[in-house]
């Protein structure tokens, strides 16, 4: 009494069967050569390397962004708190086109 599958004798086609699940698996990509495994491997941390210098530039950046915001903040303080002209009127009606001749 041999186990039968599917009206196969699994006996007589262990090998047979064998290669065929073998070549099913490699078709359908579960079974992929050690090559291509490392392949894949080495491009994957080549590109999570990448992301990890791409994040330490954008946290720079975004500190540097955050001094310069600051400084521009100060600047445009010290620039609201100068003393006006006492003639800024006269500096505001003085067209410089018609000094041009």
């Amino acid at each position: 009494m041999t186990a039968e599958l599917f009206g196969i004798d699994i006996a007589q086609g262990g090998a047979v069967a064998l290669l065929a699940i073998v070549v099913v698996m490699v078709l359908t990509g579960r079974l992929v050569p050690r090559r291509t495994y490392d392949d894949l491997l080495e491009e994957r941390n080549t590109w999570r390397t990448a992301h990890t210098v791409s994040e330490e530039a954008r946290r720079l950046e975004r500190e540097q962004v955050g001094e310069l915001l600051e400084l521009s903040r100060t600047a445009d303080r010290v620039l609201t708190a100068l003393p006006h002209p006492a003639h800024r009127e006269e500096v505001e009606a003085h067209d410089p086109m018609e000094a041009a001749p």
